[in-house]
């Protein structure tokens, strides 16, 4: 199973493998929506992304224009945020850094 983005700490991945593929769970995924995988990516991806420990899932809805931030507590995922339209997000594991949500549906934020 391969989510379309995903990363690790450094702590626990302190050199990239050179390997094909990598074994160790990853901290954070992000999957990209859409009517044919959304099904998937929530009922099929999500349950076993908790199982095996990751901490953070993002998904992204690029039609809807939505972006969800969820977090396992407990071995269940709990939904800290939705952001949608042109807001400006911040969201765990990466909060410090700001997030354009026009960027993501391909529309440039006009300067002010």
């Amino acid at each position: 199973m391969v989510p379309d983005l995903a990363g690790w700490r450094v702590e626990r991945m302190p050199e990239m493998p050179e390997s094909a593929y990598f074994s160790l769970p990853p901290d954070w995924i992000c999957e990209v929506l859409s009517p044919s995988t959304e099904r998937v990516d929530r009922a099929g991806k999500l349950p076993i992304y908790a199982a095996v420990g990751v901490q953070h899932a993002w998904l992204i809805n690029p039609l809807a224009r939505t972006f969800e931030v969820q977090r396992l507590v407990q071995g269940r995922w709990t939904l800290l945020a939705t952001h949608a339209g042109d807001e400006l997000a911040h969201a765990e594991p990466f909060e410090a850094a700001e997030i354009d949500l026009l960027l993501l549906w391909g529309t440039p934020r006009q300067q002010r």
